[in-house]
């Protein structure tokens, strides 16, 4: 049987009914902080794209999407793993201005996840994008939109806590973001493991912003696998905070700023895709036919996990589990909705 970490000792501060509720006023409270922050509209998005668009999110380019046919449709329709694409093309079709852009309620299948107490096969996540200046394609703006988001995570705990006394006792968000690259990170602790770094800086500075994710380190390797059809890697970066429960790294949002033409280009020769380069998609990025734009997910599951204290992702999500999961959940006590 495979090993399931969950904490010894652990109970939900919140009843199944009452982990509920929580979820709902969460959502609605941390949509209008993040909207109101970053001047964000809600738009609806599509669960699946055409195969041939080149619009679904590659994540580490292993992942195989869940794909079926629709009657009467030529094209394969896949399910997204992430709207980081298409949502590059709505601003554009939607004719959003500098300055302005979207966000969105995105359901995702990953039927490859290994499934433990942070990794569902189900994803919801608040997906945004926004239109942005050449100007702004800078480290300092993506370090000033992240810690808007830092701060609208903190004003949402804060309500919640005022309604559910019992969240009290969790500790704060540090909205003090401290921000390093995924080189220096890798730098700092040279004998650890990618993730062993993440919880070991986590740890010690709670809410952590890394910097350039996807190119390889000195070591030769990436921090960590990430599309080259969507982020700029050296502009782009996963938060993380520290899960007091679990007393772990818990990553709540991959973002950056996107590629341009000229990044794009030099990044799917680095990665091996030049045939992308044929997709619609990608032909009229190449074209500088998509405005310049930044952007990420937010995951909901796992920002409700850390707002209201919970051990598993199963407790704040409904999904499928296999047999490891529900008996190691059975055996803490640990209901999963």
């Amino acid at each position: 049987m495979r090993q399931i970490q969950l904490p010894k000792g652990y109970q939900s501060l919140l009843s199944v009914y009452e982990t509920q509720k929580a979820i709902g006023l969460l959502k609605r409270l941390f949509e209008d902080k993040l909207s109101g922050a970053l001047r964000l509209h809600r738009v609806s998005a599509p669960l699946f794209v055409a195969a041939s668009s080149g619009l679904n999110d590659d994540l580490n380019g292993v992942e195989r999407p869940v794909a079926f046919d629709i009657n009467g449709v030529r094209d394969t329709a896949q399910v997204v793993h992430s709207l980081a694409k298409w949502k590059r093309l709505a601003l554009k079709r939607y004719q959003f201005q500098v300055g302005e852009g979207l966000y969105t309620d995105m359901d995702a299948i990953r039927r490859d996840e290994e499934l433990d107490y942070l990794h569902s096969a189900y994803v919801d996540q608040w997906d945004w994008e926004k239109i942005i200046t050449r100007e702004e394609r800078n480290v300092e703006y993506l370090k000033e939109t992240v810690r808007a988001i830092v701060g609208a995570l903190a004003d949402t705990q804060a309500f919640l806590c005022s309604v559910f006394p019992q969240l009290s006792v969790l500790p704060p968000l540090t909205t003090q973001v401290t921000f390093l690259t995924a080189q220096e990170l890798e730098d700092r602790y040279l004998d650890l493991t990618p993730k062993e770094r993440e919880n070991a800086i986590a740890e010690e500075c709670r809410t952590v912003f890394l910097i350039g994710i996807g190119g390889k380190l000195r070591s030769g390797k990436p921090h960590d696998g990430r599309a080259p059809d969507y982020d700029d890697w050296s502009l782009n970066g996963d938060l993380l905070v520290w899960d007091s429960v679990n007393g772990k790294a818990m990553e709540l949002s991959s973002m950056g700023i996107r590629v341009d033409p000229e990044s794009l280009d030099r990044q799917l020769t680095l990665a091996g895709c030049d045939n992308r380069r044929e997709l619609p998609f990608h032909k009229m990025l190449l074209a500088g036919q998509l405005p310049l734009t930044m952007g990420g997910g937010i995951g909901q599951s796992r920002v409700s996990m850390l707002l209201l204290g919970k051990a598993h992702i199963g407790e704040v999500q409904s999904s499928l589990w296999d047999e490891d999961n529900l008996a190691a959940c059975q055996a803490a006590g640990i209901e999963l909705l």
